[in-house]
């Protein structure tokens, strides 16, 4: 099965093509453009490396939030103009689950807690075990303070943080977790691709049409205009 794998959900722009659990190409670009202008050029450089064409993709992973609301709609975006034309089935996945199949097949027994900064004093996260190279989920994906955070992985051993916002929470907490290696800590085109393959073959896809992002909360604008409204 070959899958397109996109996550544009925070500060790094990256995708991959994957057959099984093969990586035909892949690319991660930081923020020295704007996701709009490296995701798609990017993505059809990826089709030139792996020899293939749209037309042989079997299904788009895409890492649906949370995440930055701007990076999410961009994502979104691109993954419903590659998808329309072909009805390619599309497979919506967590970012944060996402970030924690960077573990995937490593035979370490760990805790792995991706952290997202959410600002306002709070992480986008969820919990996950890695055991014998499989992950499973301990938890929703939430947004929860960073005391709240430090004092449930407290009670876990092995924790590694991973994430865009790893660093932040590790310095306020620095008793909280280990910092995933570098090389592992950030969101990955072909751990989404992989994931969404796991989801795929689980027939757990949906038209492109019915892709939505995650938020987990309302966006800035929205909250202040709520409050706004509240106080009328």
């Amino acid at each position: 099965m070959i899958v397109l794998g996109i996550d544009t959900s925070a500060l790094v722009c990256t995708a991959a093509l994957i057959d099984g659990e093969k990586v035909l190409a892949s690319f991660s670009l930081g923020k020295e453009r704007t996701h709009s202008e490296t995701l798609l050029p990017g993505i059809l450089e990826l089709f030139q490396k792996g020899c293939l064409s749209l037309a042989e993709v079997d299904a788009i992973a895409l890492a649906c939030g949370p995440g930055s609301f701007t990076g999410l709609r961009i994502g979104l975006a691109t993954v419903k103009g590659l998808a329309v034309s072909r009805q390619i089935p599309c497979v919506p996945v967590s970012t944060l689950e996402a970030l924690a199949y960077r573990f995937y097949g490593k035979e370490e027994e760990l805790v792995l807690c991706p952290v997202m900064d959410a600002r306002r004093g709070e992480f986008y996260n969820a919990l996950f075990s890695l055991k014998n190279g499989k992950i499973e989920r301990l938890c929703e994906d939430r947004a929860v303070s960073g005391d709240v955070l430090s004092k449930e992985i407290s009670e876990y051993k092995n924790v590694f943080l991973l994430g865009d916002g790893a660093e932040k929470f590790h310095a306020l907490f620095p008793e909280s977790g280990t910092l995933s290696p570098e090389n592992l800590r950030l969101q990955s085109g072909e751990s989404v691709a992989l994931l969404g393959t796991k989801e795929a073959m689980n027939q757990n896809t949906v038209p492109c049409e019915k892709l939505s992002p995650r938020y987990l909360r309302l966006p800035q604008a929205e909250r202040e205009w709520l409050a706004k409204q509240s106080t009328h």
